[in-house]
């Protein structure tokens, strides 16, 4: 069990059958915790942060400019909008656990990743449902997150961005459709002006392992 404040190294992680990160938990932490340990409460809690495998993962490795600063004691931030998963999306790199990692004392299932409209114009919701199954034998959480990604755009954008999530409870054998709305600005990025754009064209919403195609027809 880990008590900490952010990501940390683990690299004993393979001698053990299961890892439990809690945080700050307080001065109830020991109850709840015990809960947990002997299964009489879903862990339902994902990372908010990525656990590196080593250094060397790190987007300040290697580099004094970014950490800790070489330069009059500023550190430069190199990596731009990759923020977080985001660099280890770019670069490609697999971590130790990856931000919204997180395991349940059940199973679920992804299905019927639709987008309602797959043309929509700038003023237009793009409306996402997807289709989740507790597959297992008892109660849990799942926290079901969706990804945006730009397909062909005129920068280079993350590999996928962040949306929307929803943390949902179901029953054994249990169904649910989680349904999303995303607005036009959620689908833009910041351009040379600091002014948000929206350019037309190819997009993907993922959640999951299931991708779903959908195209901007025009600027706001």
């Amino acid at each position: 069990m880990l008590e900490t404040g952010g990501p940390v190294l683990t690299p004993w992680r393979g001698k053990v059958k299961a890892l439990l990160e809690a945080w700050y938990p307080g001065q109830q932490g020991g109850p709840a915790l015990a809960r947990v340990l002997f299964g009489d409460v879903d862990p339902g809690g994902r990372l908010p942060v990525t656990f590196p495998q080593d250094e060397s993962q790190l987007p300040t490795a290697g580099d004094p400019e970014k950490y800790p600063g070489t330069t009059g004691g500023d550190v430069h931030y190199k990596e731009g909008v990759l923020i977080g998963y985001r660099w280890y999306d770019a670069k490609d790199i697999a971590p130790a656990y990856p931000f919204g990692h997180g395991l349940s004392y059940t199973t679920f299932a992804y299905s019927n990743l639709r987008v309602a409209t797959p043309a929509v114009g700038a003023r237009d919701s793009v409306r996402v449902s997807v289709t989740v199954t507790n597959t297992g034998r008892r109660a849990g959480k799942e926290t079901v997150l969706l990804y945006v990604r730009d397909v062909v755009a005129s920068v280079t954008p993350p590999v996928r961005r962040l949306r929307r999530f929803e943390k949902i409870t179901l029953e054994p054998g249990a169904s649910r459709t989680v349904s999303f709305a995303l607005a036009a600005r959620e689908l833009s990025f910041v351009g040379r002006d600091e002014k948000l754009v929206l350019e037309p064209g190819a997009f993907e919403a993922i959640v999951g392992p299931l991708t779903a195609p959908f195209e901007v027809t025009s600027r706001p």
